[in-house]
């Protein structure tokens, strides 16, 4: 009889395989960052079709094959549609999946960076919140998640809304993270400490980050 295994996340990426097959990363509460096929996911009407997409967040169910997994079955509890009709929140979006994908192992307890994720991922899709806020704060915040944030910086002088802010994207779960706005002058400051950490801490080319500041 097969074992099955049922975990909850979202997919970071989703690449063709052979003539109908798709290669899935997901990132997961249980398993950390673990990789499946979805058979058959590019043939027409077949149900895996809009499930295994970049993005979609729900309960998937697999079981495990010699190297991988296989995904049995899929319930998506939210597709992201509206930020995938969207050319910056779009952009915005893939580079927040890309960082994960960089930062998460599997077999590792990535349940915070998922909470972080997905609420970064909602925080999009609020028109009232500044989409540069948001990365900033998802950058700072996926530092801070895995033990790499080095604090308010001190070897520059901010302003005590930018120190505010900082200490408080540090210490607040991601829950109740996007709750606030900043004037472009904070946001200028914070957006120049989080370039300097990325290059600092992280080191990465990324891709999407390409297009997304081409924009």
């Amino acid at each position: 009889m097969q074992d099955f295994l049922e975990v909850t996340g979202i997919v970071l990426k989703s690449i063709p395989v052979g003539e109908y097959d798709r290669a899935v990363t997901i990132l997961t509460t249980a398993k950390g960052k673990i990789s499946a096929f979805a058979r058959n996911a590019r043939k027409q009407n077949n149900r895996f079709m809009a499930a295994v997409s970049p993005f979609c967040f729900g309960k998937f169910r697999l079981y495990a094959g010699r190297n991988s997994y296989t995904i049995a079955d899929a319930e998506i509890a939210n597709y992201f549609e509206e930020l995938r009709g969207d050319l910056e929140g779009a952009c915005y979006g893939m580079y927040f999946l890309e960082v994960a994908d960089f930062y998460t192992r599997e077999n590792n307890d990535e349940a915070d960076m998922l909470k972080l994720l997905y609420q970064s991922l909602r925080a999009l899709l609020h028109k009232s919140l500044d989409n540069r806020l948001v990365r900033t704060v998802y950058e700072c915040k996926a530092m801070a998640v895995n033990g790499e944030f080095p604090g308010v910086p001190g070897d520059r002088e901010l302003s005590e809304s930018a120190v505010y802010t900082l200490e408080f994207i540090a210490s607040t779960p991601a829950e109740k993270l996007y709750t606030f706005m900043v004037t472009e002058s904070v946001l200028s400051e914070l957006r120049e400490v989080a370039a300097e950490y990325r290059e600092k801490i992280w080191g990465h080319h990324f891709k999407s980050l390409e297009m997304l500041e081409s924009l």
